[in-house]
């Protein structure tokens, strides 16, 4: 299986001396994923979780809405310089009975490891419909859990705290118990992985639920929390403006800027309670 971190010599630069050393950087490796045999989206990720990652893609495209709509996921062939297996390329079939996924959901060649919905074939397509609306989630998080959950994720950061080079989302309850985090160099790849392991362990929708995510809150992020049934999104930064509009649009109450004991809500106030 793929590293996920890589050794490397450095030269490190500080009050105009220099010294040698070995920095481990946060490794970053192509996934084809193939849905029935054919190329679907190739995406540039951290190894590890693929299996999770890619449940969890088909889940926030709309092609599955549980672990019942996968029979088979398994690892292509496919070798490397040393000759051994690359574990790059990762092949789901689905059940019978299931649509495969529509022309909307192809990638145009590939999708970076900073842009979840980059290369969409129409623009029309981006904007999905959830099969597990959190609009009607009636359940509620204190102002006390939601400032306390970046030092929670922080603390399960293994991989970020030896390189510095990871995004991390984690799902934790109402009451702030952690349910799952995982690390990727992509933010979107990060919040498939949390998916993808909901998706798995039949948790799906995840009502009651808060998605934490360590950057900036984007649109397709809401999507993803939206798809799943999540109804708060919280993040350390800040939402981006079509992210709040998507949040309310889809009932997500949407939390920004959670540093200290301070935080904004931009929808959804109804289910914060101080």
């Amino acid at each position: 299986m793929g590293r996920v971190t890589v050794r490397r010599p450095v030269v490190t630069y500080a009050r105009r001396t220099s010294r040698k050393r070995v920095d481990a950087l946060a490794a970053e490796e192509p996934l084809e994923l193939r849905v029935g045999g054919k190329a679907l989206t190739v995406t540039m990720r951290t190894p590890g979780h693929d299996v999770e990652l890619a449940h969890g893609f088909l889940l926030s495209e709309g092609v599955i809405r549980g672990l019942e709509d996968i029979s088979v996921a398994r690892f292509c062939e496919g070798t490397g310089p040393d000759g051994l297996n690359t574990y790059n390329v990762l092949d789901l079939t689905l059940a019978d009975g299931v649509a495969p996924p529509d022309t909307g959901v192809e990638r145009n060649f590939y999708t970076t490891s900073s842009c979840g919905v980059c290369g969409k074939a129409a623009l029309d397509a981006v904007k999905l419909k959830t099969h597990h609306s959190p609009a009607d989630d009636r359940s509620t998080v204190d102002v006390d859990v939601l400032t306390a959950l970046p030092d929670e994720l922080r603390k399960r950061q293994k991989v970020f705290a030896a390189t510095g080079g990871l995004h991390a989302a984690g799902l934790f309850t109402a009451t702030g118990e952690a349910l799952v985090v995982r690390e990727d160099v992509g933010r979107h790849n990060a919040v498939d992985k949390v998916l993808g392991w909901a998706v798995l362990n039949n948790k799906v929708p995840l009502a009651g639920t808060v998605l934490m995510v360590s950057g900036r809150a984007s649109f397709e992020l809401v999507q993803k929390a939206a798809m799943a049934g999540i109804p708060v999104l919280s993040a350390v930064s800040a939402p981006s403006s079509l992210a709040a509009d998507l949040a309310e649009e889809q009932g997500v109450t949407l939390v920004g800027f959670v540093r200290g004991d301070s935080m904004n809500v931009y929808t959804g106030h109804h289910r914060i309670t101080a």
